[in-house]
């Protein structure tokens, strides 16, 4: 049977930016979820990682062949505030090639205490770590960069948060794990020597392109920014809320990490917040545009003693990059936008039409994936915005402007339906889901929720009883941490 080996080029780095760790054995392994597809899809030994010396490595119980365990170091901008923080309950197994040739890191959640915990008991909730493995694989069914998750092993232990919760350790997949925090951390207390040697490991993993650039730190800029924009973006198509998007969760990849707070916007309000700490609507899912630019902002001033030596022109050449981040933003939102109603050409010209729409939304309370959704089907009486003030005015713009564009009908109808999901991991369904597993053992909700969400734009039969809203207008729902 063949083993799961690992490498750990991170080790390679300067030892600042991470410590070794000593397994934290739990007391009673077993593995709840194990994502088959995932797992083929990186040529995994899945035979033996289903075994019981397998699941021994997934819960943290030993450690598979290759390089010592670690724990990375980072710091963080949390709510604006500069903090040093660090892999507080979780380490890395190592990485591992891919058939298709690509580096990704195998980290292991919720596996207990760590050099960076200060004070906490580094491990994690069953109920959080089912819901990281729901919310990351809808993501990725939906097309977002994302980490994802390769299982969820209970611990047979419990943690102690508000109340008693039974333990979980997830495994979660990433092309790395290195952060905009990473940099910070490096920047503040590092040497010049060791930033250089972070941002040269981290253009040889994630932008291998610009080794020959003039100026590849500048470049590298200029990459992370375009990778953001084009992340918020998706996140704004499907009403996906992060919660917490402090500079320690925002990858230098461009992938969505650290599924904590997050979850999906049932009503259309640019003001949604879920989280239960984000009590000023820093996060709201309006202003994750503008917190994308500022925490690119935040990355920028690590750079700058690699972009130039003249301090004056670094920051110049930075702010010229950071300076295009809202126009970016902006042209790709707009195209984004016109392809959920269908539409091709100058973006200029549908933006009194998009806006119009999401005003009557948001006057209307309407439901943001539902109402996409009924337009896709061409099923306007479908949307509680028919037969009110301006909509039949708005549809017959709309109507008269599919007319006049240089595609077809059938042509406009492909684009809607590859860019508005049917359905998204409802916050009330994913949280019966959750209830059903960890306070009644039973996988089925999870598994059928799970399988629904593997294609969201399939606009199947099967995902018909996935489609309703919460009774409420889901704005009293609140997320957690989870720590």
């Amino acid at each position: 049977m063949r083993k799961l080996k690992l490498e750990n080029s991170y080790k390679n780095l300067p030892s600042k930016l991470y410590s070794e760790v000593k397994l934290n054995p739990v007391r009673l392994p077993e593995l709840k979820v194990f994502n088959y597809a995932l797992a083929t899809e990186m040529g995994l030994p899945i035979d033996f990682l289903q075994s019981e010396a397998g699941v021994s490595i997934l819960a943290g119980n030993a450690s598979p062949e290759g390089g010592p365990l670690i724990s990375q170091a980072y710091a963080g901008h949390q709510f604006g505030s500069f903090t040093m923080l660090g892999d507080g309950r979780a380490m890395l197994l190592g990485e591992h090639i891919t058939p298709h040739g690509q580096l990704v890191d195998i980290q292991l959640k919720g596996s207990g205490k760590t050099p960076y915990s200060r004070g906490g008991d580094g491990r994690a909730a069953l109920g959080p770590m089912l819901r990281e493995y729901i919310i990351s694989e809808a993501m990725h069914g939906l097309g977002i960069p994302t980490t994802r998750s390769l299982s969820v092993v209970s611990t047979g232990e419990a943690v102690i948060r508000e109340k008693m919760l039974a333990g979980a350790v997830l495994a979660r997949v990433a092309s790395s794990h290195i952060r905009v925090g990473t940099f910070e951390f490096i920047a503040r207390w590092g040497t010049p020597e060791e930033l250089k040697a972070l941002a040269d490991y981290t253009i040889k993993r994630h932008y291998p392109q610009l080794d020959n650039e003039e100026n590849p730190y500048l470049s590298l800029l200029r990459e992370v920014v375009r990778r953001q924009v084009e992340l918020i973006v998706k996140w704004e198509n499907v009403g996906f809320i992060h919660g917490v998007m402090n500079t320690d969760n925002m990858s230098i990849s461009g992938e969505t990490i650290d599924y904590g707070p997050c979850a999906f916007m049932d009503t259309f309000n640019p003001m949604t917040v879920f989280s239960s700490i984000d009590t000023n609507g820093r996060y709201a899912f309006g202003r994750q545009r503008h917190i994308a630019g500022w925490n690119l902002a935040r990355f920028a001033e690590t750079l700058l003693p690699l972009i130039d030596k003249e301090s004056s022109k670094a920051l110049q050449l930075a702010q010229d990059i950071l300076s295009q981040y809202g126009n970016q933003h902006r042209k790709r939102w707009l195209v984004q936008m016109q392809s959920k109603l269908g539409l091709v050409g100058d973006p200029s010209e549908d933006e009194v039409l998009i806006n119009d729409l999401l005003d009557l939304m948001l006057k209307e309370k309407s439901d943001y994936t539902n109402t996409f959704r009924a337009l896709t089907l061409n099923q306007p009486k479908e949307t509680n915005l028919y037969g009110t003030e301006g909509f039949e005015k708005w549809y017959d713009s709309w109507q008269n402007r599919l007319e006049r564009q240089s595609i077809s009908r059938n042509e406009s109808d492909k684009m809607m339906r590859s860019t508005n999901p049917s359905i998204i991991p409802r916050n009330h369904q994913v949280e019966a889901a959750l209830e059903s597993a960890v306070k009644n053992n039973d996988y089925t909700i999870i598994e059928q929720l799970n399988k629904a969400l593997v294609d969201p734009y399939a606009y199947s039969k099967d995902q018909i009883s996935y489609v309703d809203p919460p009774s409420t207008n889901g704005l009293q729902y609140r997320t957690y941490c989870g720590t």
